[in-house]
């Protein structure tokens, strides 16, 4: 996206034979945030100590965890990640796919019936520093950094928390998540093959993206095409303006293309004129960017969410989910986040996908069909172009009627591209029990 009742505080030191890692974290009062049944749910922070990119030992990420609601001993880890990038993860839970929402007023919470913790254990991350609860040094605005800095927060969680370590573990991303998700999980992926000395080997079993910005190169080839002749049938621009878009767009992929050949400079001349050229005309419209079929209004993030801000900034609830005193207040989209991944914008990360998918890693790529910033159309092509052993399998796959309706599959030897049908950027809030379905199937190892 452009986006707790007294309690127990557990704090200690946990040594390895190289290593000391912080710990810092707690168990939330079930009251806080209840889902439709009771589950136990921790909040608080982890240090990235051990991580080349926390020079200063000062970046501490916030997490909520809730354990799953049905058989939590045996239930996959899903840690879920929001984009932006700068927006929090915390958001998400409380607005999308979490066990509860915050009422209208912002004085308590409501139970949600499809949150994504009914059979898996999840954990939403705010990261990088900055974001949400997260604190600490500034960011070098780099998937390797996104990567290493993540790799040693799970890391000193699973060492923290060992009963949770050899749960199948699932890394899940949405928006700008289509760049963290594939690098944190790579990192995973690759720290496995050579752990360090008293690292646990993760259980990674799958990644998923949720209209994910995973490769611009193909990616904003489709912005012309999503704003005048999508699915809906909703003409967003005019002809002379889509003709504009479309006429600007091989230039736009050319200066991508440098970007990822030379970076530095070459990736800031990108994100200008791509943005310019093929996303500013439709945001001239008014039209939400998340969801074709309305209008923004007048919230810079087309969405109210003052009421999750006014919940989240109360003492109390700062208390009991642990928030250290010296952190920034929360804010839904960190701009300042925001600006230091500009020269990472256009990079692309799908051969980081199909390395793990080489590897034995599930790869689901899904997108609300509505949603014009990071569309079903350039995810499904960039999909299909995806240079892997199972290409041209998958190619010749056709599209398959999915749950009744609710969308159309393709999926072969591990790799699944889904469209959710009448869902803008935010799948688990458009259409939550179809996202919760393909959750379930995904983390279960059942066809989607």
């Amino acid at each position: 996206m452009k986006l707790a009742a007294a309690c127990l505080l557990l704090a200690s030191t946990l040594a390895s034979a190289t290593k000391t890692y912080k710990l810092e974290d707690n168990e939330v009062d079930s009251s806080v945030c209840s889902g439709t049944k009771p589950a136990k749910s921790l909040s608080g922070y982890f240090s990235t100590t051990g991580s080349e990119y926390d020079t200063k030992d000062d970046k501490n990420y916030f997490f909520w965890m809730h354990e799953a609601q049905n058989s939590p001993d045996t239930a996959p880890f899903v840690i879920w990640l929001t984009g932006g990038p700068g927006c929090s993860s915390t958001l998400a839970l409380l607005s999308e796919n979490g066990p509860c929402s915050v009422n209208e007023d912002g004085t308590g919470t409501i139970a949600n019936p499809s949150s994504w913790n009914t059979n898996a254990n999840v954990l939403w991350l705010d990261q990088p520093a900055g974001v949400g609860f997260s604190y600490g040094s500034t960011n070098d605005g780099t998937e390797e950094m996104v990567g290493e800095d993540a790799y040693y927060f799970v890391q000193h969680f699973m060492q923290a928390h060992p009963e949770y370590s050899k749960a199948p573990l699932y890394i899940f991303g949405e928006s700008y998540g289509g760049h963290y998700a594939p690098a944190i999980a790579h990192r995973i992926f690759e720290g496995n093959k050579e752990l360090g000395e008293g690292d646990i080997n993760l259980n990674l079993k799958g990644v998923g993206v949720g209209n994910g910005l995973t490769q611009p190169e193909i990616q904003y080839e489709y912005y012309a095409e999503m704003a005048y002749n999508n699915s809906h049938g909703i003409q967003t621009v005019s002809e002379s303006t889509y003709d504009a878009m479309v006429e600007a767009t091989p230039t736009c992929i050319d200066k991508i293309s440098k970007c990822n050949d030379k970076g530095g400079f070459s990736c800031s001349l990108a994100y200008t004129y791509c943005n310019t050229k093929l996303t500013t005309p439709y945001y001239q419209t008014g039209l939400n960017p998340y969801d074709i079929r309305k209008e923004c209004g007048d919230n810079p993030l087309c969405y109210d969410f003052s009421n999750v801000e006014t919940w989240l900034t109360t003492d109390s609830t700062r208390d009991a989910l642990n928030v250290v005193s010296d952190s920034a207040a929360w804010v839904s989209c960190n701009n300042a986040v925001n600006a230091d991944f500009k020269n990472d914008w256009m990079i692309n990360y799908d051969g980081l996908v199909a390395d793990m998918l080489e590897g034995g890693v599930e790869v689901l790529i899904y997108a609300g069909d509505v949603d014009f910033i990071c569309n079903s159309l350039g995810n499904k092509a960039w999909t299909l172009d995806l240079d892997w052993s199972g290409k041209e399998q998958f190619n010749a796959e056709a599209d398959k009627d999915w749950n009744g309706g609710a969308g159309s599959v393709r999926t072969h030897a591990g790799l699944t591209f889904l469209t959710v049908f009448d869902a803008g950027h935010m799948v688990p809030s458009d259409q939550p029990e179809a996202a919760l379905q393909m959750l379930d199937a995904f983390t279960t190892g059942q066809q989607l």
